[in-house]
């Protein structure tokens, strides 16, 4: 069947938070100093709160601190949550502002094509604040962000309400991802062709054809 839609995970797919294996950011917070609990305990919380994060059930970055500090019975300081906040997004900005050239070579012959693209990310409001200002960004029909759309990836829904928005059935979509939170799995149950993206992300594995440029994927479509 002829492909109509190309669907791309964002995060260690498009834009990569890593530079020579290190985090761009070399984010170092203290959270015994800004929220009463150690890094490692924060870590325990934060994870716990992974899926509610990204379904949207906490409306902002700011009101999952909150929660942490409630369930730990800590004291809510203001101006550190405010502090981390606009850290995380500061920190959020650098891989939007370093877009690989094959990429950006991907996108642009896809676009020479009669072909729909859209995005599919699971994500919260704070990690994607500069997509808009992304030079990625014009290169989609449709963005689908988890935490709006109250669902994220492996849930079938994510996928069925991107194909709707793009008037296409999944059985005419490619889904491109690094294959994190088994969205590989999740997109070909849908009915979706699955390729992993291997180029960014080199940990996770799976039984999917795999990438290793960008711009294999143009040897795949055509």
């Amino acid at each position: 069947m002829t492909v109509k839609a190309v669907f791309f995970d964002l995060f260690e797919t498009l834009i990569t938070e890593f530079e020579q294996g290190k985090r761009m950011s070399k984010r170092n917070y203290d959270y015994s100093a800004l929220l009463g609990l150690s890094n490692a305990d924060f870590k325990k919380e934060w994870s716990l709160r992974q899926e509610k994060r990204m379904n949207g059930h906490f409306a902002s970055y700011e009101e999952a601190l909150k929660d942490i500090a409630q369930a730990r019975d800590l004291q809510i300081n203001e101006d550190s949550i405010r502090y981390l906040y606009q850290s995380r997004i500061e920190e959020k900005m650098l891989p939007f502002h370093a877009i690989r050239g094959e990429i950006m070579e991907l996108l642009t012959e896809l676009r020479s094509h009669p072909i729909k693209l859209g995005l599919i990310s699971n994500c919260t409001e704070e990690e994607v604040t500069y997509w808009p200002e992304s030079p990625i960004s014009a290169f989609f029909d449709e963005v689908v962000f988890s935490f709006d759309t109250k669902c994220s990836k492996p849930d079938a829904r994510i996928y069925e309400l991107a194909c709707e928005r793009l008037h296409v059935k999944p059985e005419e979509c490619v889904f491109v991802g690094d294959g994190g939170s088994n969205e590989l799995e999740g997109a070909s149950r849908a009915g979706m062709r699955v390729y992993h993206a291997f180029w960014f992300n080199t940990y996770v594995q799976s039984e999917y054809s795999k990438l290793l440029s960008p711009t294999d994927l143009m040897k795949e479509l055509w």
